[in-house]
């Protein structure tokens, strides 16, 4: 086997989430450190930004749970990492997780695993199906939370020769920096957002699916002018259906019910999300079901906007309460109007302390690079191993 490290990572989809975003950045630091980079998925909007003279890509319909798709997966993914001589295969989704399970038993290549997400069950079929995560060399939990949760629910898949640890998930702390952001470009963006300069501004940005909480978000809203008297505001829902047309016209029926569309503004995209983040006064997250990491906490405090986050998940491990911004109780819209409330009381002086103590702790806490040395090391300890 090649002594020259050679990694392969493996996601369904390059879109702008988290685990995808972490899968990227990943992929280029490798090459920088003299390493080879591949990156297998079925497509996805990150695909364009992807360096091709730093990382082959190769397009291969991994997303699918079809098990005759899974098959052709397992023999073209094996002749990949044969013929390139790819010593690490790193997986990051369960269903390429069961190609990558056997195309690591066939080329004996060393098989990563990350936990993105908390893969619920209600039987031991779908248990089953999420073990597959478990069954490589080693595994990798985004969070505290995500390692507790492993430990608890699927601990007779743990032994003592693999190794479970956590890799907090990082960001481009230069990317996401404040002083970065062009006054042109943030005018632009403002005029074609049609946002007003004078009203205070909230931004909910992620997915339109019914764990992240949109509904609960417009609820608050709602509370926010009723039991706070408080109206000068403009909301932006950031995020893409991604198909659930259902859910997209539920929450646009929700809004008119409240009489909130001269409030809330549903934008699609945005390429240049640390321009999003500039423009608003104060960023929400409000998954109700836990976020593995809560890249939205992270990314609103280097970008030192005060968060206001469900008390669930990773969140609880990014954000430093009342320092670096708030929790509330995530399934109370009561709780985030009175949370909201409070940011909008504090003066600008207290606004920009949480701001300064949200950049200094993700600098020293989440950097991406302090993620990418991280799997980097777990990398060259499997291979001499």
């Amino acid at each position: 086997m090649s002594s020259k490290l050679k990694v392969l990572q493996v996601i369904p989809r390059l879109g702008y989430g988290g685990a995808e975003i972490g899968c990227y950045d990943l992929a280029h630091y490798l090459k920088e450190q003299k390493s080879s980079s591949f990156i297998v998925t079925s497509g996805g909007e990150l695909l364009k930004y992807i360096d091709k003279k730093k990382v082959k890509l190769f397009r291969l319909p991994v997303h699918s749970k079809n098990p005759l798709l899974i098959l052709i997966n397992i023999f073209i993914l094996s002749f990949i990492v044969l013929f390139y001589k790819i010593n690490i295969l790193h997986v990051r989704s369960r269903a390429p997780a069961w190609s990558c399970y056997y195309v690591s038993k066939i080329t004996k290549c060393k098989l990563v695993t990350t936990f993105h997400g908390t893969y619920k069950f209600n039987n031991s079929i779908k248990k089953n199906y999420n073990a597959i995560m478990l069954k490589s060399d080693c595994v990798i939990a985004g969070s505290n939370f995500i390692f507790s949760h492993i430990n608890e629910n699927y601990s007779e898949y743990l032994s003592k020769e693999k190794k479970l640890r956590v890799i907090f998930r990082g960001i481009n702390v230069d990317y996401y920096n404040p002083k970065n952001i062009s006054m042109l470009k943030q005018e632009k963006l403002k005029q074609e957002w049609n946002l007003f300069s004078n009203k205070f501004t909230i931004l909910l940005p992620g997915r339109l699916t019914y764990w992240k909480g949109q509904e609960k978000f417009i609820e608050s809203l709602n509370i926010l002018i009723e039991d706070y008297n408080f109206t000068n505001f403009q909301a932006i829902i950031l995020g893409s259906d991604q198909g659930r047309k259902v859910y997209a016209k539920k929450l646009m029926n929700l809004v008119e019910r409240y009489n909130l569309n001269k409030k809330i503004k549903f934008i699609q995209n945005c390429n240049e999300m640390p321009l999003a983040y500039s423009l608003a006064d104060a960023v929400v997250s409000t998954s109700i079901e836990p976020e593995a990491f809560g890249r939205v906490s992270v990314e609103a405090q280097s970008m030192s906007k005060p968060i206001i986050a469900s008390n669930i998940g990773g969140s609880k491990e990014t954000i430093i309460n009342k320092k670096t911004g708030f929790l509330y109780q995530h399934d109370d819209p009561r709780e985030l109007a009175k949370s909201l409330n409070t940011v909008i009381q504090l003066s600008s002086d207290e606004l920009k302390s949480i701001g300064n103590e949200g950049r200094k702790n993700i600098t020293k806490k989440f950097d991406v690079e302090t993620m990418c040395q991280t799997n980097l090391k777990e990398y060259k300890r499997l291979i001499n191993n």
